[in-house]
């Protein structure tokens, strides 16, 4: 039958996506889903900031230090702590997804199960 949609043809009908939304919103697990990635996205930024404008920091205004010589070749302390730096970065990365993919995931599917069912 065209132009008779699925509640004239005694169909179910899929609920809105407007009571989905509010009703996820509403679950408490949401609230706890928000409220970690939130404060660990938040925390590993902070992580980050810390250490990146603390080696420009020393850039900045500890020039000697960072140009110490690391053993007998002509590469200074410098060069292996900005590479911490970059490995710093890799690693907070790896932890952020590591966690998104376990507990993040799992919060996300069990509020879909709960909310998009009903």
């Amino acid at each position: 039958m065209r132009g008779v949609g699925p509640a004239a043809r005694g169909e179910p009908q899929a609920p809105r996506l407007d009571d989905v939304t509010a009703r996820i919103r509403a679950n408490p697990k949401y609230q706890e889903l928000r409220r970690k990635r939130n404060g660990f996205g938040w925390a590993l930024t902070l992580a980050m900031l810390v250490v990146y404008y603390g080696y420009i920091a020393l850039i900045a205004f500890d020039k000697p230090f960072l140009s110490q010589p690391v053993g007998a070749g002509v590469t200074t302390l410098g060069v292996p702590i900005g590479m911490g730096v970059i490995l710093f970065t890799i690693v907070i990365t790896g932890l952020y997804v590591r966690r998104a993919n376990n507990e993040f995931d799992a919060l996300t599917r069990a509020i879909l199960e709960e909310e998009v069912k009903k």
